[in-house]
């Protein structure tokens, strides 16, 4: 019964409904990772999930590449000061991120986080 729970929720559900869930499932995966839905301003996290979007923002004072990371339950920003661009950092991309969890712009924030990019298919 549960195969076919399943193979019914993946012939119905839609693809943005389906990816959330694997980005979800990665998370556990992970036993390392936290939840974006269970972060806390100020505590030393590890995440994982996939980048939604890079921009870059150019500034008189500090130009900032700023990257939008969603793991299926949240999302966060994660803003790099300094940086114009960096290579591989690109929407679509999985990266694993640690840092610690601030506030950018009236949103939840990690800043200059360290980063790994992930295999596109791993």
């Amino acid at each position: 019964m549960g195969k076919h729970v399943s193979l019914l929720h993946r012939l119905t559900a839609s693809a943005s409904n389906l990816d959330a869930a694997e980005l979800r499932e990665e998370v556990q995966l992970r036993g390392d990772c936290v939840p974006l839905q269970d972060l806390h301003r100020g505590g030393c996290v590890r995440v994982v999930g996939r980048l939604r979007a890079v921009v870059y923002t150019p500034s008189e004072t500090v130009p900032t590449l700023e990257a939008e990371l969603f793991d299926g339950s949240d999302s966060i920003d994660l803003v790099w000061l300094g940086r114009r661009r960096i290579v591989g950092l690109e929407p679509g991309r999985r990266v694993v991120v640690r840092g610690r969890v601030g506030e950018h712009n009236g949103r939840r924030a990690i800043y200059n986080p360290w980063y790994e990019l992930l295999q596109p298919n791993a």
